[in-house]
């Protein structure tokens, strides 16, 4: 992206620094990084910068619209539909390719969304740890806006932990020590105090909730979740039958809400109309089908991780589809080979973080991270025995 910075980067680069990187990366959870984390740091100059974020933002002008809860209400499937919504996602994560487009010229192009937290506590340590072993600029950070390492820690607890005490909060989470992203849960942990919770241990009285905390039963007061449904719905008979506790009057706060999964979702993508933003249609709207279907991506409404996502959509892919409410056609992007390495270039997607603050008007751009990859799609399915390939994340030059 920055062609001096990644010549001096891959000129400077060895195996031994990597390793060096790693042992000391991993040491602090021996264990608790399942996935690849990569090679490289991206270099994001100004000019990308400023098209990131001025997508972010024409998106962000139909989150904060008046008519965005009503226009989103179907979003909502009927069974994971919890009680006692709040009025925004105090956390939102924006995922765009670095893609080229017609003119072969960088561009991003947004890929997904959620109303949902993601790994906003690794992506404190990680840099951290990266910039130990590597030489990095002095005028590139991780962090957006007028963000740094203090100021996010500090907007990052008080979203959390709102005027709750520590010991009222919990991280919420399906067999937490099971996760791929369980390093996340222990770093929240050490920066902000909050246990990660398995949705089994929670223990209901009425309306209130509780949790075992060194032995002493807690009440929770607050509940920073990091339960995604689809997730609860591949689990055991007597997990979901727990899992049927979030869906009652509680008398707790979530941070974010639930509901917001759904609302700021690929359920958005056809209300929003920018250059930055494929053309998408939800399935059973379309009056008919492009005659070009191989240059469009087939989703469903209601998965993640990218399952049962359609790269080569064909007429006999649109007919298998029994409910096309629930399916969007979204125009194909062309991701850019953009990341030299020593053999083949990566291709990378960038995650935009952005909290949204009660009392704020509108959310705003604080962190990220990227992943690399060499294969079709992104994810660690598709990139098995390659290198400079997985976890990373953005250094965005300074903007003043």
């Amino acid at each position: 992206m920055v062609p001096d910075l990644r010549k001096a980067f891959n000129q400077s680069f060895t195996t031994e620094k990597y390793e060096a990187f790693l042992t000391d990366l991993h040491s602090k959870h021996p264990g608790a990084i399942e996935f690849r984390v990569a090679e490289t740091p991206v270099f994001i100059d100004k000019s990308f910068t400023k098209k990131l974020t001025d997508a972010c933002e024409s998106i962000i002008d139909v989150i904060t619209d008046p008519s965005f809860k009503k226009m989103t209400e179907r979003a909502i499937p009927a069974t994971d539909r919890v009680p006692n919504e709040n009025d925004r996602s105090h956390m939102i994560a924006f995922d765009f390719g670095i893609c080229v487009n017609e003119q072969n010229e960088l561009e991003p192009q947004l890929i997904e969304m959620q109303g949902f937290p993601t790994l906003f506590g690794f992506q404190v340590y990680y840099p951290e740890v990266l910039n130990k072993h590597f030489d990095i600029p002095s005028n590139y950070t991780q962090y957006l806006g007028d963000y740094t390492r203090t100021s996010y820690l500090q907007d990052l607890k008080e979203i959390i932990l709102g005027n709750v005490p520590v010991e009222n909060v919990i991280l919420l989470e399906i067999k937490p020590h099971e996760q791929k992203t369980r390093i996340d849960f222990y770093c929240t942990q050490e920066y902000l105090g909050i246990k990660p919770v398995c949705l089994t241990e929670l223990i209901q009285e009425g309306r209130k909730l509780y949790y075992m905390n060194d032995g002493k039963k807690t009440e929770i007061k607050r509940i920073y979740n990091r339960v995604i449904f689809d997730d609860l719905q591949q689990q055991s008979a007597e997990v979901q039958a727990k899992g049927n506790i979030l869906f009652e009057d509680l008398d707790v706060e979530w941070v974010p809400h639930p509901n917001w999964f759904y609302r700021i979702s690929k359920y958005t993508l056809p209300f929003i109309h920018h250059p930055y933003v494929p053309t998408t249609y939800f399935l059973n709207e379309i009056k008919q089908m492009p005659g070009d279907l191989e240059n469009y991506v087939l989703k469903p409404l209601f998965s993640f991780a990218g399952q049962g996502v359609v790269i080569d959509v064909t007429p006999a892919d649109i007919e298998k589809v029994t409910d096309p409410e629930n399916w969007i056609l979204q125009r194909k992007v062309k991701y850019a080979d953009v990341i030299e390495t020593p053999d083949i270039p990566a291709k990378a997607e960038i995650r935009l973080f952005y909290f949204w603050k009660d009392g704020e008007a509108r959310p705003v751009p604080t962190n990220n991270l990227a992943r690399l990859s060499k294969g079709k799609m992104i994810g660690v399915r598709y990139n098995k025995d390659k290198e400079w390939v997985g976890g990373s994340f953005c250094l965005f030059e300074n903007q003043d």
